[in-house]
């Protein structure tokens, strides 16, 4: 008997967890702010329409309808189909294991807040006192021991929250961490809208640069945040819907998710650049001359910025930190679950020996990233995993079900259980829409990285992270399964019917 959801809330929320990851506290204020502030929300908004809630919606739908992760869903459409499923399921694994790393430092970085002890360099106290960066890829430097206990720490809490499956698990982990993700935001945003300069941070997130929807690299940035905020594509959505109970509204929760997701995300957003904005108004100088993304938000920026608060700090501080590490956590959980579906979906093992299966090889690999080079290798994996793997995973997955399938079945399948039906537009979005925008994405992505590399960093060492992609999704399909792993259910529509 698989295991289902205790409720639909426990769903949604484990889903909305999975989407409000790191990405919607440091990636997407940026992105909206360098390519075109306030206009950016229009192609935004449409990026969600046509593709974010269209493939959310679909996959909600293989999940459900096909009770498989995403290996067993494509297989059970079409055993040709399932090569695709372990490319996701792959794309997953290869983010859970640097993504560790990530939370380990947000973990350090709470302790850190206490007196500010990052000082007045936060690039050189990062680079040097916490990471002890090496001088490249190829100079591995050794574990740093500094960062083992937490590391450690994470491990422990992330293997307890997995062994206890989806309901004792995942289930109370995301009832636990959203609210507390909540009620930090919330404090971040009201504290910064209160400080002198905040205006100037929300004006360079939000004023409109017009000229910029003409840019189709505007687009293409629009639609690649939606992929990479929704979780859509690598195999976790399947995984989570696929204990859906069967009468599940599929259609209010992808719209619910999706807009809960990117509300969140605008939302933090607002604190994030007002506290920026504050930032650059007491160093006197423009909001974009402080304002960055990623790692360099999260560990330089806004740590300089707390120190120049005028009062409670290190509060600010930890109240960041920790929505990072609640945000981290939630994503961590279900990236991993998608691996532990895939496998013990195909080969019928139990929840416990398919989660330790998983759970090994991905602590020895992660080992790598706590290294003196483990930042060269985690920003290398994570574009390979997110540029490369995922926007093509995403464009594969609808011209297989819109082109090679008959995605009307799956529209019906979704509108059964459905309060408002989805129409003809979600087949078309599908077949078309985000067909020629993630073709064109992948295409000069691929072509980019193949003639010019990224960061100046070894080719081989991102050609072996594609082929672990490539090759590990042609074993792991090839290798036999349970019996009836192919066997779709009676009300399931297949590739001949």
């Amino acid at each position: 008997m698989r295991e289902q959801w205790n409720s639909k809330l426990g769903f949604i929320l484990a889903a909305i967890g999975s989407a409000v990851g790191l990405g919607n506290l440091w990636r997407f204020p940026y992105i909206a702010a360098t390519n075109g502030g306030g206009a950016f929300i229009f192609p935004y908004l449409f990026a969600i329409l046509t593709a974010g809630i269209p493939i959310l919606i679909l996959e909600y739908t293989l999940g459900k309808t096909y009770r498989s992760g995403a290996p067993g869903s494509f297989a059970r459409i079409n055993r040709k189909f399932e090569a695709l499923g372990w490319f996701q399921v792959l794309i997953s694994f290869l983010i859970t294991v640097y993504y560790f790393a990530i939370v380990v430092w947000v973990i350090c970085y709470i302790g850190y807040s206490f007196g500010c002890q990052w000082g007045d360099d936060t690039t050189g106290f990062l680079y040097g006192n916490v990471l002890e960066l090496t001088g490249g890829m190829t100079e591995i430097g050794g574990i740093k021991t500094h960062l083992l206990a937490p590391f450690l720490f994470v491990w422990v809490v992330v293997a307890i929250v997995m062994y206890r499956g989806i309901n004792k698990g995942i289930d109370v982990a995301c009832k636990i961490c959203l609210p507390i993700l909540l009620a930090c935001v919330v404090i971040i945003v009201i504290r910064g809208l209160t400080l002198p300069g905040a205006i100037d941070g929300l004006a360079y997130m939000f004023t409109p640069d017009w000229s910029a929807i003409a840019n189709p690299d505007v687009w293409v940035a629009a639609y690649g945040q939606v992929f990479f905020s929704l979780s859509i594509a690598f195999a976790i959505m399947i995984s989570y819907s696929s204990y859906l109970p069967k009468e599940t509204d599929v259609v209010n929760t992808a719209f619910l998710t999706a807009c809960t997701n990117h509300g969140f995300e605008i939302f933090a957003g607002i604190g994030i650049f007002s506290i920026i904005g504050y930032m650059a108004f007491v160093q006197g100088v423009g909001v974009e001359d402080v304002a960055a993304a990623g790692i360099g938000l999260a560990f330089v920026v806004f740590p300089t910025a707390v120190s120049t608060l005028p009062a409670l700090n290190s509060l600010f501080g930890i109240l960041f930190f920790v929505s990072l590490f609640t945000a981290g956590m939630t994503s961590l959980i279900s990236i991993i679950q998608s691996v532990i579906t895939g496998i013990q979906d195909k080969w019928e093992m139990t929840h416990v020996k398919a989660t330790t299966v998983v759970l090994v090889p991905a602590f020895i690999v992660s080992f790598l990233f706590i290294t003196g080079a483990g930042l060269y290798f985690l920003d290398l994996a994570d574009f390979i995993a997110n540029n490369i793997g995922i926007v093509a995973s995403g464009v594969i997955e609808v011209i297989l079900i819109g082109w090679f399938f008959k995605p009307e079945k799956l529209r019906q399948a979704a509108n059964e259980c459905s309060n408002f039906s989805i129409g003809k537009w979600w087949t078309w979005c599908l077949k078309l829409v985000t067909v020629v925008v993630l073709g064109y994405t992948t295409i000069s992505n691929l072509v980019s990285y193949f003639t010019e590399g990224y960061e100046g960093y070894p080719m081989w060492v991102g050609y072996i992270f594609i082929a672990f992609l490539i090759v590990g999704a042609i074993i792991l399909t090839l290798m036999k399964g349970k019996e009836g792993f192919y066997k779709k259910p009676e009300d399931a529509p297949g590739y001949d019917d």
